[in-house]
């Protein structure tokens, strides 16, 4: 038989053949080398389990036992508690967790399960709070003294198989596995060589060595893809090509004639920092986070204006054809004396109307555009284009950005922009290219927003009155539903119905309706007459949950809450108290569920959208909070972003480091170059020379 390798196909690994590898193949695993990449999903440690009676305080310990008894409830103040019962043989132990209520639904009674931590002695029992909790298989049966691995599986393959066949992948080329990290940077950070940190993540003897393992493999795919993201920036800055716009203390003074208002402290430091990047001769890679209400379009108008004065094209690009056309509208109000040559271009023109505004921009006659993602679409040229503005960033993917940097000119600069705050993690990946700057603070003037959770009858006629009374002091209400009509598969409000509820219940009141299929013309026209207070109640979906500003609306009722997310709730509440009017936003939600529990209580307790988003993404994952799963773009492996941030801290400050101080150039890190670009070289838009 020909000696095994990595890249011999897994069939002809020992005790493996055609049946069993037909299996592995369901799991991607076509080669020896792939299969020990086939990583745990988890361990369990049996090493440490000891009976309730030999339990001792504040020590951390480990108990194993079958779930007997749960119960969850709402505690004073909005807090949940979930607690769970385990039968241990000799005693039972409980499990208490608050702020946690999706444990509710993840602790089943009869399931078998491990619970770690510090246990207290609590009223006659050994008592376990915020225990780590492990999940046993029927094939989880060894008991004493072991680490098991545990994997993703396939019907037909058990786990005590899966591991024999790793284990004889081990034991056949586990030496063959290169490391792209130089021997002298392990040692410096204190970590295993890449063999045996496979070896021991598949077959530890301790927790502590798998830890290491697992951290030593996590550190590699999250180093690579920063030091991809270090690159990436490198060859910005090393083009230093980038129109040069400097912010003169006149165009600085016309800019801001434009604004009937003053700017916030906020503001201004994010125009400090787009200024700095304007004259420095690199092309700006910036991002915005701005809390809802905050302003960050202004910061965006203000760039465009920059790069307009000095005989450069604009463009600012949307990901909906709705929230185009809300930017279009306040341009077209702010710059109505101007003589700023500006057209709207997306996916609804006319071939005509299309081809005009292709014209125009190849020309250079139109200076100012607003568009969808037809602003990137095959044939759209410009003739000289210094400024791209991307709203909504996270609705867009990392290359989409890089497509307004493809053409043969000097690059623009680029601005995106969101106002869905970004967990902390997620900034460093999925925007870890950009330079961040954070505006937070509201203008001055602006009223906070009370918000409460309605759910019993009382509370709902309590709530009507006060909203009728705020109502008749001249007051505008919006009321959010989740669906547009009645929906047979699911039982939740919908706008149609919810509209013609509220015109029999509010009869003193005009009423408005506006939803995704309403002709956009008349949803225009709606929008128009409730911002010139010609109705006073607006029914929707979520069509009003950005870009919509009518300070007179300080009041909100949403609607069946628990059906959006919490960063999707906090953008709704953000539509209202936008002027000098205290807000009220009543979320109104019957539902028993923990995970919305949890949700809406987050929501009373906090008006910070950053809070709210860090919240939003223990609760969720990151593809959620995302919204359209763009993270899938990253090809992160291993990685767990809640688990890992340490790690990723390391893995940005290490990487962004070597790449500065030119040593990734250096012959020692060749192997490891060569893997980034094999990774990242298409999706980060790097050269494979060099």
């Amino acid at each position: 038989m020909p000696e095994l390798t990595l890249n011999t196909d897994v069939q002809f690994l020992p005790g493996v053949g055609p049946r069993w590898a037909e299996l592995l193949r369901k799991l991607n695993v076509e080669t020896i080398e792939d299969l020990l990449w086939t990583l745990p999903r988890d361990i369990l440690d049996f090493s440490h389990v000891c009976p309730p009676e030999e339990l001792k305080a504040d020590k951390p310990q480990t108990v194993r036992g079958k779930v007997v008894d749960v119960d969850a409830r709402l505690l004073r103040n909005n807090r949940t508690m979930t607690a769970a019962l385990l039968d241990c043989s000799s005693d039972f132990v409980r499990g208490v967790w608050f702020n946690q209520p999706w444990m509710r639904n993840r602790l089943v009674e009869g399931q078998s399960v491990i619970f770690s931590g510090k246990p207290k002695f609590n009223q006659g029992r050994w008592e376990f709070s915020h225990p780590n909790v492990q999940w046993l298989d029927e094939d989880d049966s060894e008991t004493g003294g072991v680490i098991l691995t545990r994997y993703r599986l396939t019907d037909g393959l058990k786990v005590h198989k899966l591991r024999q066949i790793i284990g004889s992948g081990i034991e056949s080329v586990i030496d063959q596995i290169p490391d792209p990290l130089p021997e002298s940077f392990r040692a410096r950070l204190k970590m295993p060589s890449l063999s045996k940190a496979i070896q021991s993540v598949h077959q530890p003897s301790s927790k502590d060595e798998y830890d290491a393992a697992r951290r030593r493999i996590v550190f590699d795919d999250l180093f690579e893809f920063q030091l991809g993201l270090a690159l990436r920036r490198r060859q910005w800055r090393a083009r230093q090509n980038a129109p040069k716009f400097e912010t003169t203390a006149k165009i600085d003074a016309r800019i801001r004639r434009l604004f009937p208002f003053q700017l916030t402290d906020g503001q201004n430091l994010a125009i400090k920092d787009l200024s700095n990047d304007l004259r420095s001769g690199y092309a700006m890679h910036r991002l915005i986070q701005a809390d809802v209400g905050a302003g960050k379009t202004v910061v965006a108008i203000y760039a465009l204006l920059v790069a307009i004065a000095h005989g450069y094209q604009g463009a600012l690009m949307a990901p909906t054809e709705l929230l185009a056309n809300q930017h279009w509208e306040t341009l077209s109000e702010l710059l109505g004396e101007s003589r700023i040559e500006k057209e709207l271009l997306t996916g609804s023109l006319t071939p005509k109307e299309r081809q005009r505004v292709l014209d125009g921009l190849a020309s250079g006659s139109i200076q100012l555009v607003v568009g969808t993602q037809a602003l990137i679409q095959k044939g759209v040229s410009f003739e000289k284009l210094g400024m791209v503005i991307i709203d909504e960033q996270h609705k867009f993917g990392v290359a989409q950005r890089a497509q307004f940097s493809n053409d043969s000119g000097p690059p623009p600069h680029i601005l995106v922009m969101t106002a869905t705050p970004i967990p902390r993690t997620l900034c460093l990946t999925q925007f870890g290219d950009l330079d961040i700057t954070i505006v937070k603070d509201r203008p001055k003037g602006r009223q906070p927003v009370v918000t409460s959770r309605i759910s019993t009858s009382p509370q709902k006629r309590k709530a009507w009155e006060f909203l009728k009374e705020k109502l008749r002091s001249g007051r505008q209400m919006y009321i959010v539903c989740p669906l547009v009509d009645t929906s047979s598969k699911m039982e939740a409000a919908s706008a149609e119905e919810t509209f013609l509820k509220m015109k029999a219940s509010l009869p003193d009141f005009k009423l408005g309706l506006v939803h995704g299929r309403i002709d956009r013309e008349e949803r225009n026209e709606t929008m128009a007459a409730f911002r010139d207070h010609e109705i006073d109640v607006l029914v929707s979906t979520t069509v009003i949950e950005v870009g919509v500003d009518v300070p007179n609306a300080t009041l909100m009722v949403i609607l069946d809450a628990e059906r959006f997310g919490l960063s999707q709730l906090h953008q709704l509440r953000g539509r209202i108290a936008r002027g000098k009017h205290r807000g009220y936003c009543f979320l109104v939600s019957s539902s028993d569920s923990p995970e919305s529990n949890a949700r809406l209580a987050a929501l009373e307790n906090s008006s910070d959208g950053f809070v709210v988003a860090e919240q939003d993404f223990e609760l969720r994952g990151p593809g959620d909070v995302l919204g359209t799963r763009q993270h899938g773009a990253l090809p992160l492996r291993f990685a767990d972003f809640l688990k890992d941030e340490k790690v990723l801290e390391q893995a940005r400050k290490e990487a962004f480091h070597l790449v500065r101080s030119g040593d990734f150039d250096s012959p020692e890190f060749a192997k490891l170059k060569e893997k980034v670009l094999d990774r990242f070289s298409k999706l980060l838009d790097l050269p494979r020379s060099g």
